[in-house]
């Protein structure tokens, strides 16, 4: 059986666990470029982990400038197996009100300044994103809000925006009638690489407050919001340390066939491939490069 080593993706509140064993940070290089920071890895509840700040610490990247593709190369480069993004959102509905954590199961990009694919013109291919999120670690995550008495809920939509700004008042109400969950400025393209790089993945959005379309929007402070995102990090921590005993050290693969969904997906000629692109995606396609 494979062993699970599980990335997790998310800000400084989430990596500072307690029984984080062998914790140690290290430098990981990337043919895409400089990852966010340096991967902290250690063991938790007997799992492999390995925590990577996407804004690094310090939180010195926006979200447009963030290398998104050096991260998930310097996940699966260091063996991570699995996936789970921490990310603060904003709700777009009454009933997922503030200190919600929110497993979304899919995703509308409206971002538009960010390399979003591994592949191109020497190496093509196009991956199925119709079912984005791992329904194994989305479940072990709604497990572990439930027994950690964390308000949640499972399924639903992440529409991922440029920013850094955020919406105006008919943007969130165009993505309100789009039926959207949660809006946030991260998951994409972190999903669609990770993806690409056949690595399960999962997202727990972490709602801070209403959108600008709500009508008590105006009336919430910064202390309160700080407020709700201290709590947020806190039981994200809790969720975190929780979700490792659901999740075996011996892995069991995606029901959704992630690990292997390159073996379909390459479209060019192997007297074809541009040698350059081919050494970059060693990491991220090295198992279909092999054969």
């Amino acid at each position: 059986m494979a062993k699970t080593v599980l990335g997790i993706i998310g800000g400084s509140g989430v990596y500072d666990i307690k029984g984080l064993e062998n914790a140690r940070w290290q430098a990981v290089k990337s043919p895409w470029g400089e990852p966010s920071d340096q991967l902290l890895t250690g063991t938790l509840q007997g799992v492999d982990m390995v925590f990577l700040p996407r804004h690094g610490r310090g939180h010195i990247q926006a979200p447009s400038s963030i290398n998104y593709r050096a991260n998930i190369d310097a996940l699966k480069r260091i063996g991570v197996t699995d996936v789970i993004s921490v990310s603060a959102c904003g709700s777009l509905k009454e009933e997922l009100p503030p200190g919600t954590f929110l497993m979304a199961d899919q995703f509308i990009d409206r971002t538009f300044a960010r390399e979003k694919s591994f592949y191109g013109p020497g190496f093509v291919a196009h991956l199925p994103m119709a079912h984005p999120v791992c329904p194994r670690l989305s479940d072990a995550l709604t497990l572990a809000a439930r027994e950690q008495k964390i308000s949640h809920d499972q399924g639903g939509s992440y529409i991922c925006i440029e920013g850094p700004q955020f919406s105006t008042r008919a943007e969130s109400e165009l993505y309100r009638s789009w039926g959207c969950s949660v809006i946030g400025m991260t998951a994409m393209p972190e999903a669609k690489l990770a993806r690409e790089a056949e690595l399960p993945y999962a997202i727990v959005a972490m709602v801070t407050d209403y959108d600008c379309w709500h009508d008590d929007h105006d009336s919430v402070t910064v202390d309160a919001v700080i407020a709700v995102m201290k709590g947020n990090a806190a039981n994200a921590r809790k969720l975190i340390a929780a979700v490792a005993t659901k999740l075996e050290p011996e892995r069991t693969p995606c029901p959704l066939g992630v690990e292997t969904m390159l073996d379909v997906a390459v479209m060019t000629a192997p007297d074809k491939r541009d040698p350059a692109l081919m050494a970059k995606l060693d990491a991220v396609a090295g198992r279909v490069l092999k054969k």
